[in-house]
């Protein structure tokens, strides 16, 4: 008896999740203005003239430095520089 409401609340879910093209084109630009509201003001005082590849180039590393840094990472850990193989004795 609960075996088809449970597929039906599994189907459900995972169409839930399921986005069209479109939609997910208005996902992107709302990202574009939100990256543009938040850094294009910098990368303007830094001497970016606005709309250009450099500009925009900006925005991105921008917006990626403040990524990383919410997201706690760090070129040194706690065996000094990074290294991608492990700690210094290793080499």
């Amino acid at each position: 008896m609960y075996f088809p409401r449970a597929i039906a609340a599994i189907v459900a879910v995972v169409f839930a999740g399921c986005a069209t093209p479109e939609q997910l084109a208005a996902q992107k630009a709302q990202e574009v203005d939100r990256l543009v509201q938040i850094y294009g003001p910098a990368c303007d005082k830094l001497g970016y003239k606005g709309g250009t590849d450099q500009w925009r180039n900006c925005l991105l590393q921008l917006s990626i430095k403040d990524d990383l840094a919410y997201h706690n990472f760090s070129l040194y850990n706690y065996y000094g520089p990074y290294r991608p193989y492990g700690p210094y004795w290793m080499y």
